[in-house]
């Protein structure tokens, strides 16, 4: 594995899992009334688009990222429905 993929591994790490204390925080709150409905509409539409885009490219980092990235970002999605 060469530095820049390393480098894309690392960065794409600290971004996903950047998501992860406010995923919890609404899970633990039930509360998600400060999380912006339409801003995770279109956040995860974006990241969908960056996912095939990973996948077209073959691009390991771009794929982990937004994958598992998009999978945080609707499961807040669903607890801002679920706690309406």
């Amino acid at each position: 594995m060469d530095s820049i993929t390393i480098l894309g591994l690392v960065a794409a790490t600290l971004t996903t899992f950047s998501f992860l204390p406010q995923m919890l925080k609404t899970w633990q709150t039930k509360s998600a009334k400060d999380v912006s409905f339409v801003m995770l509409i279109f956040f995860n539409t974006g990241i969908l688009l960056w996912l095939i885009y990973g996948i077209s490219l073959n691009a390991l980092p771009i794929i982990l990222a937004n994958g598992v990235t998009l999978v945080f970002n609707l499961i807040i999605l669903w607890l801002k429905i679920k706690y309406r």
